[in-house]
């Protein structure tokens, strides 16, 4: 970077992807904000400037270089790759370490704190968040961890045996041959726990274990959130019952076009219902269930918005996902059981038939968005 460079960095302020430190900060709070860039999205250190973005300079530096690397390698587990440079800003000189988001996340200081970004600042790492990131990397999947307040009876065994024997035409003769397929499944824990999967798909109460686990669907009259809704629901029960419940809500507020078609009267749902299961299957497959926050369905007079908790999946992006590029799974273990219950097929290619069907009938684009916290699906109604 050059002086010029520098000085626009400095006069932005403190923000997400910066932070400004003098040279006499400790070997700890250094490791603390590298490994919160490394955990988050990267950014850049810039010290020998204080908080208020005035230019201190500092007195050596090799001897401000060693001591980061020192950090970066001895003091964050694992070690954070970092690359530094100086620079000569008002007579002063500077350094700025530039911190990559880690391949290898999530990070931690050598006394053990995860930290990440929030703002402009390093706060320590919440339990969801760094299941999230262990998510992301695929070092586990949380679909699979045992629910440590469940006990096997909280799950419908009758409905696991139905399960096998629809699916799959298997007969379970004994209950040591039921636990196996439940473990192998994921769905039990090797101690006898179920696991989330096991609850959302089987459990007798899955909302008293994952309570942000249901759907809110609500019809409003117009096309802002402001306006009168016309009925509200909130739908709790297994994967598959809610899957029944969103559709059932789907036909009573759906309106059906009319036409004439040869000689005989035909009607259609002013969205098609196969576009509209391929996208609240897709939302409840993949959305990310550490977010306590539940998966919502709103019907406005020109649109249906699906708002589903968490952004996209690691490498996955709206354009990949448009063209049946990306198969990525979140949630491994609710698409394997979705799979065996035909509900989706292993192809990954929901997205790209519910665009083709809306283009079809509606003559308009399907809209996707993402933010920090949700990833949401515009589906345009067919308006005569």
């Amino acid at each position: 970077m050059n002086t010029i460079e520098v000085l626009e960095l400095i006069n932005k302020g403190e923000s997400y992807h910066l932070e400004f430190k003098l040279e006499e900060e400790n070997n700890e709070d250094f490791a603390k904000t590298i490994v919160c860039f490394a955990n988050t999205d990267g950014g850049k250190i810039v010290i020998g400037v204080d908080d208020d973005g005035n230019i201190i300079g500092v007195s050596d530096v090799d001897e401000i270089m060693r001591k980061l690397d020192d950090v970066a390698i001895n003091r964050c587990e694992p070690p954070v790759s970092i690359i530094q440079e100086s620079v000569i800003v008002d007579d002063k000189k500077v350094v700025i370490v530039h911190i990559d988001k880690g391949s290898q996340r999530p990070y931690r200081t050598k006394s053990g704190q995860y930290y990440v970004r929030a703002s402009n600042r390093c706060r320590q790492a919440s339990r969801e968040e760094l299941l999230r990131i262990f998510q992301t990397n695929q070092s586990l999947y949380y679909d699979e961890l045992p629910v440590t307040r469940a006990i096997l009876s909280d799950l419908d065994l009758s409905a696991f045996k139905d399960f096998l024997s629809n699916y799959l035409d298997i007969t379970i003769e004994n209950n040591n041959d039921l636990k196996n397929f439940l473990i192998n499944f994921h769905l039990l824990s090797k101690n006898d726990i179920p696991t989330i999967t096991g609850i959302l798909f089987f459990g007798k109460e899955p909302q008293k274990f994952i309570p942000e686990a249901r759907v809110i669907c609500a019809n409003i009259s117009g096309t802002d959130f402001g306006d009168t809704a016309l009925e509200h629901q909130e739908l709790k029960g297994t994967i598959p019952v809610m899957i029944t419940y969103v559709e059932n809500f789907l036909r009573s507020n759906l309106k059906k076009l009319h036409q004439i078609k040869d000689f005989s009267p035909e009607s259609e749902y002013e969205i098609p219902l196969t576009a509209l299961r391929e996208a609240v299957i897709n939302a409840i497959a993949h959305r990310d269930y550490t977010i306590s926050a539940p998966m919502r369905i709103i019907l406005f007079a020109d649109r249906i918005e699906i708002h589903n908790p968490g952004t996209l999946p690691n490498t996955v992006t709206v354009e990949s996902m448009k063209v049946g590029g990306s198969h990525v799974l979140r949630n491994p273990t609710i698409y394997n059981i979705l799979v065996k219950m035909k509900m989706v097929t292993d192809l990954g290619s929901g997205v790209r038939r519910m665009i083709k069907l809306i283009k079809e009938q509606t003559g308009k684009e399907v809209e996707f968005s993402v933010s920090e916290s949700e990833f949401v699906v515009k589906i345009p109604k067919k308006i005569v």
